[in-house]
């Protein structure tokens, strides 16, 4: 039984921005227009944060990517009244659309902010609506949604794998964040596959650079990062020992 999980490396990322568009696109997140971002209502299931250290003219822009940290022991999952979200086999926090009635107490329990409400009906304009997958429901208005390690990538892979009578290869397939990221800077794959990338980062000597946000709360992220290497902090301190 695979356990998915993913690594960003903050010393790749140059926050170009490319996995949120790509998510927007696979998953049909609906679009983020003026209006709505003035409103504070805008929806990403991935988001870019951007975060800026010293002072000017020394000053360094720092970025880093922001999903679902899909944790092991999730604090939206107990509060929801109707079950609609729940932890799968394969460690994935899932989102059950048609059962969620909107109480939003799980985005409330959520430290990371990554768990966003759906205030208004989705519309494309007729120009991209050929664009939607057709292997993501549009999600109607009245509900909680998020990243989902790309389920139906997840779903599409296994299912090729049982016809054939096979197990899953390592890296066989990626969510549309990491395909999409010019840096390969996220990683995604099985934790529990010794031969897959993302557990040979987690369990490899690079690991020292490895954390998770929050990670004090216990609630166990399957979402790895990997520290950003800075060449003059080190020479610093290298000169300073």
């Amino acid at each position: 039984m695979p356990r998915w999980g993913m690594v960003i490396d903050l010393d790749r990322c140059t926050g170009c921005g490319a996995c949120v568009v790509a998510c927007q696109a696979e998953n049909n997140v609906p679009i983020n227009t003026e209006d709505v971002y003035h409103q504070r209502r805008a929806i990403e299931w991935i988001r870019l944060e951007r975060y800026w250290e010293g002072e000017y003219p020394n000053i360094k822009a720092r970025y880093i990517p922001v999903p679902c940290m899909h944790c092991q022991n999730a604090p939206c999952e107990p509060v929801c009244p109707v079950y609609a979200t729940y932890h799968t086999s394969e460690g994935i926090n899932m989102q059950v659309y048609n059962r969620c009635i909107g109480t939003r107490y799980c985005a409330i329990n959520c430290h990371w902010h990554v768990r966003f409400f759906n205030f208004w009906e989705p519309k494309w304009p007729d120009s991209l609506k050929n664009q939607l997958n057709p292997n993501v429901t549009v999600r109607s208005r009245g509900v909680m949604e998020k990243c989902t390690f790309c389920i139906q990538r997840v779903v599409k892979a296994e299912h090729q794998a049982k016809l054939e009578g096979r197990d899953l290869e390592a890296d066989e397939f990626t969510t549309a964040c990491a395909q999409a990221c010019p840096a390969e800077a996220i990683v995604f794959g099985d934790l529990d596959n010794p031969n897959s990338r993302v557990a040979q980062l987690v369990n490899s000597a690079v690991n020292e650079r490895g954390y998770r946000l929050l990670e004090d709360l216990g609630t166990e992220p399957s979402v790895y990062y990997l520290k950003k290497i800075d060449p003059e902090a080190a020479a610093e301190e290298h000169s300073g020992h």
